[in-house]
């Protein structure tokens, strides 16, 4: 994707920012267990999407880094699954 492509889909997933080659967001929660319930959320959806983030996890929070590692750099799947990962927090 070009910086241009980029940009424009970071504007549709906020929170979420371009760093090091990458989109990444920090969820921050109330306590370990919260978090933890996140990050299986989330797990479910990688595996059924076949595309798997680095996470960052500590006991109030959570960094989630989508990159596509086949095309060296950032693809759609990147934001769909970011959108995805969102949506496990909205009511």
């Amino acid at each position: 994707m070009t910086d241009v492509q980029i940009s424009a889909h970071l504007a549709r997933v906020p929170g979420w920012a371009l760093v090091d080659g990458a989109i990444e967001k920090t969820f921050r929660f109330d306590d370990y267990h919260r978090t933890m319930a996140f990050v299986n959320a989330l797990a479910w959806i990688a595996h059924r999407e076949d595309h798997h983030p680095d996470l960052r996890v500590s006991y109030d929070r959570c960094t989630v880094r989508f990159n596509t590692h086949s095309v060296g750099g950032i693809s759609i799947n990147d934001f769909i699954c970011a959108a995805r990962v969102d949506a496990l927090l909205t009511d």
